[in-house]
């Protein structure tokens, strides 16, 4: 797909970039990512990754816009209070970049869903809030063979990792590598009762837009096989080794999961 004039322009600064140029332009304009949540992590995603020019962009979230939201989720303005987060993003979107597409889809990632909704898709970043949902993706992207780039972040900390544990030769984790089971429910406290400090979710939004990017133009060192640890108050990034583990559920020699059924269950 070749870039026309007005592209050229645009994207210039990605275009004199040896790592990237007019064929990593391109491979933005030709690629399809599926951003869940459109709060604190997924709005500088997605609004990332349309400046950038990724050509189809959905957006999964059923939420919609409260005046608590405004400190850290950026895609949305305060004249969006009470519209569904999807619309208001999509405006966002637009504004930043006209040349790009956005999917909305304004419900629920459920176990009904979710591996439809992803096999659209070359990429997923999640940015969802809780752990139900985390698990839900990293199990529908592993039987989509799709690549999950997942960020988290609470009070002043935050993770990101890349996983990608379909890819046999390339002996990556999946999440359940690292984390086995969600934890019981009511024992981890959410982000209205802990806080969150806005700007820490735009830097670890902001570094799983760039882990996107860089998985989409094949450039650079992918997160896959690594996780990275941020503190906020002590300005402190640490890249921890992941690897495999024997035991998972899913990625395992003798998986126990073998489909999304688990998960009907528990929703």
């Amino acid at each position: 797909m070749s870039l026309g004039d007005n592209e050229l322009e645009r994207y210039a600064r990605h275009i004199v970039l040896r790592e990237v140029g007019g064929a990593g332009q391109a491979k933005f304009k030709n690629a399809r990512v599926l951003v869940i949540g459109a709060g604190g992590l997924g709005s500088p995603v997605i609004l990332y990754l349309a400046a950038a020019g990724v050509g189809v962009i959905g957006i999964v979230d059923d939420d919609t816009v409260s005046l608590s939201n405004l400190q850290r989720q950026i895609a949305h303005r305060t004249t969006d209070v009470g519209r569904p987060k999807t619309a208001s993003a999509s405006d966002a979107m637009h504004a930043i970049n006209p040349g790009v597409t956005v999917e909305a889809h304004t419900r629920r990632l459920d176990p009904s869903n979710a591996l439809e909704l992803i096999s659209r898709y070359d990429i997923v970043a999640d940015g969802s809030d809780n752990f139900a949902t985390r698990f839900l993706i990293n199990d529908a992207c592993f039987f989509a063979r799709r690549t999950l780039v997942s960020a988290a972040v609470t009070e002043f900390d935050g993770q990101l990792a890349t996983f990608k544990a379909f890819d046999r030769t390339g002996g990556y984790p999946c999440y359940r590598c690292l984390f086995p089971e969600p934890p019981p429910a009511g024992t981890v406290p959410s982000c209205s009762e802990t806080g969150v400090l806005g700007a820490a979710a735009g830097v670890m939004g902001t570094l799983q837009a760039l882990e996107v990017l860089k998985e989409i133009a094949g450039i650079g060192e992918s997160m896959a096989g690594r996780l990275l640890v941020y503190d906020a108050l002590t300005t402190n990034f640490r890249r921890l080794t992941v690897k495999p583990e024997p035991a998972c559920a899913l990625c395992g020699p003798s998986p126990a999961i073998t489909d999304l059924s688990a998960h009907r269950h528990q929703a």
